[in-house]
């Protein structure tokens, strides 16, 4: 398949009152993108701390939010793998501290198929608060996901400000990006967005954003959530003169739904107006290598 329907998720952090409450409402928001045609849903980066508070002694503390979110993982995980299944899509879940065995955490997203399959990405790049305040660390490593929808990379916020990362994905074959984010305020959005952007342009590629939105006053992690999710496309004949092919509403929570086709990707890599993606050696340092990538199988 390569022309299908994307939901992206502007996804608002809330307060639950149990654990059915989430079930719920992940429930609910599956089945609207499900409902609006989607072949895969995408949700934000750290949306899973909204779990922190399920548990009243650690959601205001942030030890103990990485803790009770991390030990709720398993049972998440199995939820949308029942959702992307009974759905028949696929879901890349919201972001969530994962404790690791040799006791530090990772910020780990994790892209569900329809068939059973899971593919994890966790993120390369911290940002100051993860590495100086809050005690994330980066993991990997970086991958590229062959699923039924096409060949897909994620870079999680942070990560799409940096360039190799994407470029390592190209040249492997990716011809669709996802890009999670969380930011607290307008600065971090635009700094995701334009990131997103970018890769679009220079790889060729269609980028998928979606962030997280709405405010959260009792956790100290998630507490200011500020952006809009957006389908960007490069910038060429086929594509919006701006390379925007859908932007959602800002700080409104809902789903955003663009059309992508990657066949149509491939053709502009093929024969574009411009050549970004097979004119990238030709940069000074343009040659040089790139990060590693593991190819994981989710057909």
């Amino acid at each position: 398949m390569t022309r299908f329907t994307v939901a992206a998720a502007q996804y608002p952090i809330e307060a639950l009152a149990d654990w059915a409450a989430y079930e719920a409402k992940l429930t609910r928001w599956v089945e609207q993108a499900a409902e609006g045609g989607a072949a895969l849903a995408v949700f934000p980066e750290y949306g899973a701390m909204e779990l922190a508070s399920l548990d009243a002694a650690t959601m205001g503390d942030l030890a103990g939010s990485l803790a009770s979110v991390s030990a709720l993982l398993p049972r998440v995980d199995a939820l949308h793998a029942d959702l992307a299944a009974r759905h028949g899509l696929h879901i890349l879940a919201a972001s969530a501290p994962c404790a690791l065995p040799e006791g530090r955490y990772v910020n780990r997203a994790r892209l569900f198929a329809p068939n059973g399959k899971v593919g994890l990405q966790d993120k390369l790049i911290m940002t100051r608060f993860e590495r100086e305040e809050w005690g994330v660390s980066g993991g990997g490593p970086l991958r590229l996901f062959d699923t039924a929808l096409g060949r897909i990379g994620i870079n999680i916020c942070y990560d799409s400000e940096f360039p190799l990362l994407a470029r390592a994905q190209v040249e492997a074959g990716m011809g669709l990006l996802l890009v999670p984010s969380c930011t607290e305020a307008l600065h971090g959005y635009w700094r995701v967005r334009l990131g997103a952007s970018a890769r679009a342009l220079e790889g060729q590629l269609c980028a998928i954003h979606s962030p997280t939105v709405g405010m959260a006053e009792w956790s100290p992690a998630v507490d200011s959530n500020r952006g809009a999710a957006a389908v960007y496309g490069p910038p060429d004949r086929g594509f919006p003169a701006d390379g925007v092919v859908a932007v959602g509403e800002l700080d409104a929570a809902q789903w955003l739904f663009a059309e992508v086709d990657l066949a149509r990707v491939a053709n502009l890599r093929a024969d574009g107006g411009v050549l970004n993606s097979r004119h990238w050696a030709e940069q000074p340092g343009g040659s040089a290598p790139l990060p590693p990538v593991e190819l994981v199988d989710l057909r």
